[in-house]
């Protein structure tokens, strides 16, 4: 008697435009590797007018789900037959699972950033007055967790008022459900010094220098934690600027553990099981480094 051919490993991909620079195919082979999980990981390129055709192809093949990366999380959320309570808070999904059920969608940067802060910083975020620079996409993505995870005051700033005032009065009622002082307004009014800075403007990205106008003063209480959703060189130039505002005390990070959080948090959404994230972040860190 024959055996049974082996089964196929279940086949997971980043689509976004640009893909070419994501760390996300060595995350994932790697919580694969730790969990004995059967799965490839690939980039999916995706023309700025195509990504449902495209992401609807890779579906068609028999893949199983993929994340999601900039520009598309706000079009990846309308494709989602369902979606998380995170997701519709977002307004945007950064993780599909394709499924019998239809197309499942997920919004795992929040809990990334959050787990990142609490897990790896060891900074707990109850109590705390965090800053949240943004109001786009990358700020939408996180601020109900943020919000979740119950600081005294958390004050969102963009550079039009309008946008950051409007992120705010959608999770209004979600802070209020968790006794947190939500406020919002523009970059020249950022509401006096806090325990906790997060830079999820384009800034860093675009290489524009520090978001915050220099009228503003001290922003970030001596001691305090700054982290900008960019990683690498991209980062540093705020990450410098935060550590003059913090002193000796500060505590400074990129957004490289929140990338491997986030990454976590879509492994247990396709594979229920979470990875242990320490050693992959260490070992994406000298991965990098290398390079």
């Amino acid at each position: 008697m024959n055996p049974s051919p082996a089964r196929a490993p279940d086949r997971y991909a980043v689509a976004g435009h640009p893909v070419e620079h994501s760390q996300s195919p060595f995350i994932h082979a790697a919580f694969a590797a730790q969990t004995g999980q059967a799965l490839v990981y690939e980039r999916l390129l995706c023309p700025l007018d195509g990504f449902a055709a495209t992401v609807r192809a890779f579906a068609a093949s028999g893949a199983k789900g993929c994340n999601v990366t900039v520009p598309f999380k706000f079009e990846a959320a309308a494709l989602a037959a369902d979606l998380s309570e995170r997701a519709q808070l977002a307004g945007a999904a950064n993780t599909l699972r394709f499924d019998a059920r239809g197309w499942q969608g997920d919004n795992t940067d929040g809990a990334g950033l959050v787990n990142d802060i609490q897990r790896n910083a060891h900074r707990p975020l109850a109590g705390q007055r965090v800053l949240l620079l943004g109001a786009g996409g990358a700020s939408a993505g996180v601020l109900g967790s943020l919000i979740a995870a119950r600081p005294a005051r958390l004050r969102v700033v963009n550079r039009s008022a309008d946008k950051a005032l409007a992120l705010a009065a959608r999770h209004q009622a979600w802070a209020d459900a968790h006794g947190v002082q939500l406020s919002a307004g523009a970059l020249d009014d950022c509401g006096g010094t806090h325990d906790l800075l997060i830079n999820g403007t384009s800034a860093s990205l675009a290489g524009a220098g520090v978001p915050v106008p220099a009228s503003q003063g001290r922003v970030l209480a001596e001691g305090g934690l700054a982290l900008d959703m960019m990683y690498g060189p991209a980062a540093q130039g705020f990450l410098d600027w935060a550590g003059e505002q913090a002193g000796p005390g500060g505590v400074l990070r990129d957004g490289l553990g929140m990338l491997v959080e986030q990454a976590a948090e879509a492994f247990l959404f396709w594979r229920g099981l979470r990875p242990d994230t320490a050693p992959v972040l260490a070992a994406l860190r000298q991965r990098l480094a290398g390079a």
